[in-house]
């Protein structure tokens, strides 16, 4: 029985998919044939019911969980889950608005003062014979820093001498003169001649004495020439004036040349720091300003100084203008060559904004912040910048005073835009 029924079932799907697929002939078909396809049918049945079995076991149950929508729940906008929030640990600042100071720095290297420096050298060639002072000695002036024996001295010591000598015989000549003249025994003429013979000496004296002097020959040593009519061909080289002897290039024994530098000599107690201001920042300088000074020797101690000196035209190469800062260096801390930076409070820019450049991250078309709407929902805004102060940046455009921009984790935030293509709200 329940086999003829299936039969018959399948007999009626034959014929109805023949009927569906235009195959009207399918009627005329014999009862063996019929028979045939019928059975063939019958399984494709059994087939099609068993396959659907399967699948609706194998479907998931339904259940009441929404798939989660995009971070931009509207247009222009990063929506992020509370997890995602709490992954990212967000930090938030407001948006400040008030004074502002233009905070500038400079490189700069550490010199001596040059008008409180000196070179000192030797105009004559000669043999060290002994060094009095070492690099870092403080000295006085006039004080002794090394000895030279000079052959060349002991020549222009020897002329002068000599003429010192002529010089007093033509005086005795003259003096011997004059008196015969007096008592006629000489003619005028004579005694012209001997005058014009002491004139010549003395002329002679004094080329032998500025030689001595042009050589470095202080005028103690001349003097005691005179007295004492004794060569010794012996240069001191003395301290021009109260310093430090910061370079030593002379050791015993050594022959040194005409105009070699010997020692370098500098008073300390003030000290020039040099510097290049950008061409930017140049409307922020001006010569008697007050700035502070930091070298990295001393990274806690702040030196005060006054601008001195402000360059008149620009280096080409650079677009630098060169800057002097005068420091007073009492204690002698600031040594030259050390590496400081400069720096200057410009006039104060009142009622202005700015954000952290924490904040600050590169958009599409620029600069741009993310401002938060809402909990968990996040504005890209792009912005206009001003100077830099610090770690703060001033903002002309894009933001009100007392929205709340993310500083740490602004670059995770703009990951997160870019992954959804979400485009800055102008």
């Amino acid at each position: 029985m329940r086999e003829a029924h299936s039969r018959r079932t399948s007999q009626f799907v034959v014929k109805e998919w023949t009927k569906e697929m235009g195959f009207v002939a399918h009627a005329c078909l014999n009862q063996r044939t019929t028979g045939f396809l019928a059975q063939v049918m019958h399984g494709l049945a059994v087939c099609v019911i068993l396959a659907a079995g399967i699948a609706c076991e194998n479907k998931p149950a339904e259940t009441s969980t929404v798939k989660q929508d995009l971070p931009s729940a509207r247009p222009g906008l990063l929506r992020l889950m509370p997890e995602e929030l709490s992954r990212m640990q967000l930090e938030l600042v407001p948006v400040a608005q008030g004074q502002l100071l233009s905070h500038r720095e400079f490189s700069a290297t550490v010199q001596a003062n040059q008008n409180e420096l000196a070179e000192v050298t030797t105009l004559i060639r000669g043999r060290v014979v002994k060094v009095h002072v070492d690099v870092g000695q403080d000295v006085k002036k006039g004080a002794l820093l090394a000895m030279l024996h000079s052959v060349d001295l002991g020549v222009a010591e020897g002329d002068y001498l000599k003429a010192g000598a002529r010089l007093h015989e033509a005086e005795l000549a003259h003096l011997r003169a004059k008196e015969l003249y007096e008592n006629k025994a000489i003619s005028l003429a004579e005694l012209q001649r001997r005058e014009a013979a002491m004139k010549t000496a003395r002329a002679e004296v004094r080329e032998a004495q500025n030689r001595l002097q042009l050589l470095g020959v202080p005028t103690d040593e001349i003097n005691r020439l005179d007295r004492e009519l004794t060569i010794k061909a012996d240069m001191p080289l003395r301290a021009p004036f109260d310093g430090r002897v910061i370079t030593r290039n002379i050791t015993r024994g050594e022959v040194v040349e005409t105009e070699q530098k010997l020692f370098t000599v500098a008073n300390l107690t003030d000290v020039w720091v040099i510097g290049n201001v950008p061409e930017k920042d140049v409307r922020f300088i001006r010569k008697d300003q007050k700035v502070t000074v930091v070298v990295a020797a001393y990274p806690h101690a702040i030196f005060s100084g006054t601008i001195t000196y402000v360059g008149d035209v620009l280096d080409p190469a650079t677009r630098t203008m060169s800057l002097r800062v005068t420091v007073p260096n009492p204690d002698r801390l600031l040594k030259p060559e050390m590496f400081a930076i400069i720096s200057v409070l410009a006039t104060p820019s009142p009622d202005v904004l700015s954000v952290p450049l924490a904040a600050v991250q590169d958009g599409p078309a620029g600069k741009m912040v993310f401002v938060q709407r809402e909990p968990g929902v996040f504005e890209p805004r792009p912005i206009k910048l001003g100077n830099e102060e610090g770690d703060v940046i001033r903002v002309l455009e894009g933001v009100k005073a007392g929205e709340q921009v993310v500083t740490k984790g602004s670059f995770a935030l703009k990951s997160e835009m870019e992954r959804y293509k979400i485009e800055p709200s102008l």
